[in-house]
Formats: structure tokens, C-alpha cells, sequence
């Protein structure tokens, strides 16, 4: 197994001192990207209850901006991650486009593989952790790595997010 006690030490630090979303949620992009690696990272978070979710971070402004809430989309990626609470992963951008209406986008930013971790709080689903990179990036042992590394320090990037 791979040593993320450099990552994780950063991480602790960033998270310690994180005062709001954006710091908390960059803490936790910093900790994906050096322990599993990512080209783009977002964080989604959804309100169940209003039946909308909304990218409360992103680590690409101009394409993806954090603003404005949308529709919950169901279907299978929603059955994946939002009922079975499993990690949507996808390493091709074929297998990307039969969920994503965007995948054009996610190509052309040079992404083809994707991780969609859900964020479980209070028995909750509150949010997703997206991580997306090259075609074939996230391999079992990666996707594994990532269940491992992040998803602890993804709720309580949540936590601090929410005040």
C-alpha cells in the first residue's frame, strides 16, 4: 500500500485551519490529487428534500462553475450512487456519455475516466466527491485507494463546508 502520511498531514492542517466551503473543499482536492490523482475535481451536494443538487466546488470555474442548483437527474448513475450508495466508475469516455449529458466537455478537458464517490453523513447521502482523469486512470487499485484515502476526509470537508 501506498504512504499518504505526507497527503494526510497536509490534508489535517488545511482542514484544521479551512474557514468555509471553498477552503475545505480545496484541502480536499489537494489531499485527491496527491494521493489518487485527479484533472478535475468537483464536489456536488444535494438537497433531497427539494429534489436539487448544486456543484458547491470545482477545481475549473469557466467549464463547471459552482453556482445555481439543478434538477436531480434519476436513472442508473442516480441508482448507483444515490440508492445503492456505491462509486459510479467509468474509464472510457463511452461508458462516461451513457450517463453524463456533457461528456463532449469532459473529453475536450482532456477526461475520460471518472470516480463519483458518495459523501454519507448521519445516514444521509449529502453529496458526491468527483474525481475525473485520463482514459483507464482509475483502476481497481486506485478506485480502492480512493475509497481508503478519501472518503473520511470527504464528510468532514462537508462538515467544515457547512459551518
Amino acid at each position: 500500500m501506498t504512504d499518504h502520511s505526507a497527503a494526510l498531514a497536509s490534508f489535517d492542517k488545511a482542514i484544521a485551519a479551512a474557514k468555509g466551503a471553498d477552503e475545505a473543499f480545496k484541502a480536499l482536492q489537494d489531499l485527491a490529487r496527491a494521493s489518487v490523482g485527479a484533472k478535475l475535481f468537483t464536489v456536488m451536494l444535494v438537497d433531497m428534500a427539494n429534489d436539487v443538487s448544486r456543484r458547491a466546488y470545482t477545481s475549473d470555474p469557466e467549464n463547471y462553475p459552482a453556482s445555481g442548483t439543478k434538477p436531480i437527474n434519476y436513472g442508473p448513475w442516480f441508482d448507483i450512487v444515490h440508492k445503492q450508495r456505491a462509486f459510479f466508475v467509468a474509464n472510457t469516455i463511452e461508458d462516461i456519455s451513457k450517463v453524463f449529458f456533457d461528456h463532449e466537455l469532459i473529453n475536450t478537458l482532456g477526461c475520460q475516466s471518472v470516480v463519483n464517490m458518495p459523501i454519507i453523513i448521519r445516514d444521509e447521502l449529502v453529496g458526491t466527491m468527483n474525481i475525473l482523469d485520463v482514459e483507464g486512470y482509475y483502476t481497481p487499485e486506485r478506485v480502492e485507494m480512493v475509497r481508503e484515502v478519501l472518503s473520511i476526509p470527504a464528510k468532514l470537508a462537508v462538515l467544515v463546508a457547512r459551518g
